[in-house]
């Protein structure tokens, strides 16, 4: 039989849908600080799934994401529930900040919380036991840091068979295995029986209308794999590369201080040896080239073309030869 959703103050019967203001703190006035929330029960009997964004306060293209799916989207033929979280940070998104403003505190690695810990954990802790740990599946929307872009993909811990069954149904290209750090929120839903994924698309501070639009295919694509959506199909991407150790993957950092000119974007593929960027001081007296390790595809790029010693250029994950011959085909097909 179809349940009624419960959480600490309220309850969402089958065939109901409630938008709900939750409070997970105080201001230093002691205003309430609340995170939205909406939770649409189905009808019919299925899985709960979660759809988080804004972990981080400024990366907004995930908040559009989860309010289309949760105000825009037909439900009427949904099985089983969906609990919609598009700001978890309420913070650092009133403040256009990555980490909580007080203390600075990184919501990504404080869970799964603490009743009776520091702020961040406190706010984790009723975040995840009232919304997230009675769920039996999850989907956590990110973006790159500000100053650089990633393409769409999805990391999970592809060794948890739920996992990577969500991971696979997402329908992205790429896929980078990892259990994820202590204390974030993937990691902590997964060890807790919610298996649960990163989806990484896009930069901070801004919606980007066609990663939005192909996340929201993922979406559809998970319901469809969870038996939440009859109609709808499971999405094959037309090739995948599934990323799992660090010799299949690598951050290219500078090892110089100034302008950069970037010649690939994020997606694009590189051969060994191929130049990626160039490094020039102000007066273009001296110039550093930095070359791919490998062949490969760029995940992630910088934004901002600005650098110290040891910034980030790119991130560059491999691919073999028929995955290379995949991906440029599909590349050329899709530019028809």
């Amino acid at each position: 039989m179809t349940e009624t959703f419960t959480y600490d103050g309220g309850a969402v019967v089958p065939g109901e849908t409630a938008n709900i203001r939750y409070t997970v703190s105080e201001t230093y006035l002691g205003d309430p600080a609340r995170i939205p929330v909406t939770i649409i029960n189905g009808e019919r009997p299925g899985p709960t799934l979660f759809l988080s964004a804004a972990i981080h306060g400024d990366e907004l293209n995930g908040i559009e994401i989860v309010r289309e799916v949760a105000h825009e989207w037909n439900h009427d033929d949904l099985a089983g529930t969906l609990v919609c979280l598009p700001v978890l940070n309420v913070p650092g998104f009133i403040a256009q900040e990555r980490y909580l403003p007080v203390y600075d505190r990184d919501l990504n690695r404080s869970f799964p919380g603490n009743d009776s810990g520091t702020s961040a954990k406190r706010i984790a802790d009723r975040i995840f036991s009232n919304f997230i740990a009675p769920c039996d599946f999850g989907l956590d929307f990110h973006t790159s840091t500000r100053g650089r872009t990633n393409m769409l993909h999805v990391r999970a811990d592809v060794d948890d068979a739920d996992a990577a069954r969500l991971a696979y149904a997402f329908g992205s290209n790429v896929v980078i295995s990892s259990d994820g750090p202590s204390g974030t929120l993937r990691r902590e839903a997964t060890d807790a029986a919610t298996p649960t994924v990163t989806v990484e698309l896009g930069e901070a501070h801004r919606f980007q209308r066609k990663l939005i639009d192909a996340a929201l295919e993922g979406v559809l694509s998970v319901m469809a794999e969870l038996g939440m959506r009859d109609s709808a199909p499971v999405k094959w991407p037309g090739w995948r590369t599934v990323i799992d150790g660090s010799d299949e993957k690598t951050w290219l950092r500078a090892d110089a201080g100034g302008l950069v000119e970037m010649y690939h974007d994020r997606g694009d593929i590189v051969e060994a040896g191929d130049r990626i960027c160039t490094i020039t001081t102000p007066f273009k007296t001296e110039s550093t080239v930095v070359e791919a390790p490998f062949t490969g595809l760029l995940v992630g790029v910088l934004e901002n073309p600005l650098v110290y010693p040891g910034n980030p250029l790119c991130h560059l994950v491999a691919l073999d030869d028929p995955t290379t011959r995949a991906a440029r085909a599909s590349r050329s097909e899709t530019r028809r």
